[in-house]
């Protein structure tokens, strides 16, 4: 039996216990290249039925963004607009179009087709697992990252995606955080506090 070799301790650190949500930002921008090698990373994280529904669009331009900064809750429009990438994971909610080629060997789309609930658990589910899997790779090729909730959906989805079948599920804003703007670090729940073993 083979077993997985863990990551180094410097590469844990870099995705998890060292990484911090940012809300300040360096000026350094973030190139096209490099947001393509975050996708081309967090595309195999794993989702049911490999139905890969998450679809991303970078806002880097200041026009899209100041159409964005027009969705923002007042708490959050200072830290989008200074960050050099914002960006919008969302949810095709058409994604079973896509699975003859994802899923190949069966008829998987037929699984969906007609029933809303179904699509609607499993598009808004894995495109936050595929959201996170986009944290986990930015954070590994060497950005910063800050999640937002803190933002009207049924605005940006008329706003960036009006007459498709695409809904936004979250915004992260992405780029070099400026470290030392940074408040202590928050606790988090003890083992003991979240977990079972049964």
């Amino acid at each position: 039996m083979t077993i997985a070799r863990a990551l180094p301790q410097e590469a844990l650190e870099t995705i998890f216990t060292q990484a911090r949500t940012h809300k300040d930002w360096l000026s350094d921008a973030v190139s096209d290249e490099l947001l393509q090698q975050i996708y081309d990373l967090m595309k195999w994280g794993p989702t049911s039925a490999n139905s890969c529904p998450a679809r991303i669009v970078f806002v880097k331009s200041k026009e899209a963004k100041d159409k964005l900064l027009t969705c923002m809750a007042p708490g959050n429009i200072e830290k989008t607009k200074t960050a050099p990438v914002n960006v919008i994971i969302a949810q095709d909610m058409e994604f079973y179009e896509k699975l003859p080629k994802l899923a190949p060997h069966a008829d998987v789309r037929s699984w969906f087709v007609g029933n809303q609930p179904l699509i609607e658990s499993t598009a808004f589910r894995n495109s936050s697992f595929q959201g996170a899997y986009f944290m986990i790779a930015a954070r590994s090729l060497g950005l910063d990252c800050g999640a937002i909730s803190g933002f009207d959906n049924a605005k940006v989805d008329e706003v960036f995606f009006q007459g498709t079948s695409w809904k936004s599920n979250f915004i992260c804003n992405i780029g070099y955080g400026d470290s030392s703007k940074l408040l202590p670090r928050s606790p988090r729940l003890d083992f003991n506090e979240a977990c079972k073993i049964i």
